[in-house]
Order: structure tokens, then sequence, then C-alpha cells
């Protein structure tokens, strides 16, 4: 299974976007598509409706330059921009404004196909990465775009150092164990600012020097004091809330008795599959938002398709 926002569509011709003459060519081509983007939020033009559009034509966009836009990749020889609407001028910014609604790339998944989806996260992403990079962070000179929004570079020429888009590895896990009863139940857990009754896997960053799997353990035993073994991956998710790929894995736990009170998590609790089922239809628990591999890691659990049985 694709997660959402994966599956990207766009050939992002890594080769062509370094020639200037050719970006020139494909961003005053009449078929090219713009996606605005304005502090991580993506411009509805037809809010209401599902055939809402987040794609705009250039002519619409007053004396809009390359430099103000991030090439995004192709398809079907149509090319495919976004507006980082943090280098547009005031005016330029009120008449894109003016075309609709701005929204979080999320709210999309309602009414959008996955192709689309995925290039809004695409650009969401990079915008991002644009506005946090603004400045060397070597010699704290202004940088600048290049290569079609794919790399920015110092515009100090006794420094020169290129940057290039990051994105933070998180992992994500469901942890279960069968207990002396035979049951098989997995650990999940709640943050305090969460909807009431909403509940997740357990996540956390992958830090320096640590391998993946050294994370999942860490972080299970952060958040729940609870010891888990083997993690074995499962699947990946691009999250660009702001700048992260999920890394999703299962893991076994050899301890019961759950710890929160040293980080992040205000509960955490052990639950059946037919627990699952029941605390969900009665509203008791709130699973994740399916848009999210831990929705996916959750299901799969209960399915059989991942885990002991």
């Amino acid at each position: 299974m694709v997660q959402t926002y994966a599956g990207m569509p766009l050939d992002r011709q890594s080769r062509e976007r370094k020639k200037s003459q050719w970006l020139e060519e494909k961003f005053n081509d009449s078929r090219t598509l713009f996606i605005p983007v304005k502090e991580g939020k993506v411009l509805s033009r037809n809010s209401a409706a599902e055939d809402a559009t987040y794609f705009v034509n250039k002519q619409l966009v007053n004396d809009l330059t390359i430099e103000q836009t991030v090439f995004l990749g192709e398809s079907e020889n149509q090319a495919y921009f976004a507006i980082d609407c943090w280098e547009l001028s005031p005016s330029q910014e009120e008449t894109v404004s003016a075309l609709g609604e701005w929204h979080e790339v999320r709210q999309a998944r309602h009414n959008k196909d996955s192709d689309t989806l995925a290039i809004l996260a695409y650009a969401k992403a990079l915008c991002y990465w644009h506005q946090e990079n603004g400045y060397c962070g070597r010699c704290g000179h202004p940088s600048q775009s290049a290569e079609g929004g794919h790399t920015r570079r110092c515009t100090n020429s006794a420094c020169n150092k290129p940057t290039f888009p990051r994105t933070d590895p998180a992992v994500i896990m469901l942890v279960e164990k069968r207990f002396d009863d035979g049951i098989v139940r997995c650990l999940l857990g709640r943050q305090a600012k969460w909807p009431t009754g909403r509940y997740s896997t357990l996540a956390g960053f992958v830090d320096p020097g640590e391998t993946l799997e050294e994370a999942v353990i860490r972080e299970v035993y952060e958040e729940s004091s609870i010891h888990c073994v083997n993690p074995t991956y499962v699947a990946s998710q691009p999250w660009p809330f702001p700048s992260s790929l999920m890394l999703g894995f299962i893991a076994t736990a050899t301890s019961i008795e759950i710890d929160t009170e040293n980080d992040e998590l205000e509960k955490a609790k052990w639950c059946s599959r037919e627990e699952l089922d029941l605390l969900e239809a009665t509203g008791t628990v709130i699973m994740p938002p399916s848009d999210s591999i831990s929705s996916f890691l959750i299901n799969s659990w209960r399915q059989g398709d991942i885990g002991t049985q």
C-alpha cells in the first residue's frame, strides 16, 4: 500500500533542472501549472467542492519570476512549480490570495486524489525548507536559491557553501506483546494536547549516531518504560508537517509495566484487537487520522497483516 503523501507522480528531472535555459523554457510554457504555498498552506480555488483545484496559471500572478518559485517536476511534458509566497511582493501576495482560500495540506485529503496530495506535500516541504534556510549556516551571509530551488548557495564568495533540502527521520512503531492470558495486545499512547480519547502508536526522532532499530528501542523505553526487542521495518511515509520522514516499525515488548511520568506522553495503555474494536465503536478511543502511517500500522495489526496472531 502506498502511504498518503507518497507515490510522487512527477519526474523531478534532477539533471535538467540544473540547466537555466531548460528551466526558463518550462517556467514560460503556457501548460505549466503553479502551486501557491504560504506559511505551509496551499491555495484552494474552490474549497467547498470536490473539484477544488490547487493549481494556477502563471498569467494569474503579476510579474512572477522564476526566482520566486521552486521547480517540482513534470509529468507528460507538463511542468509543475511551487510559488513560494515568502518571496512575493505584497501586491503579488495579495493577488494570489484573492484567487481562493488558504488551507492546510491535510484538508485536501478529503477530496483529492493521491497524486495531487503527493505534489502538494512536496511543494509544502520544499517551501518550508527555503524559509528555514535563508542564511548560510557556516558564515551567516544570506543564501540564494539555485538549481530550480533544490539548492541554496551562500552569497559570500569566500564561502559559497551549498545547502540541500533536508528531512528529519523519525521512527513510529507498533509495539505488541502476548500476555500470560494468551491474548496479544499492542501499546498505544496519547499526549495531553490531543483531542480527548485520541491514542496513537509511539514515535520519536532518530538521534545522531544511532540506527533506526536503536531509535525504536530507545524511544519506546523513554516514553513508556517498556523494553522491546526485534524492531522490524514495515513501511515509510513522507510527512511534511513540517519536514519528517516517518519510518514505521513493529517490535515485541519484553516488559508490561507502563510508566509515562518521565516523558511527553500523558497516558499509555495495552489494547487487544477486540478491545480496540469495542473502544473505537463506543467512542472511548479515537484512532489517529486516516492519512497517517500510525493509522496504517494500527489497522494492519488489527487485521492481522502484521504482528503476532
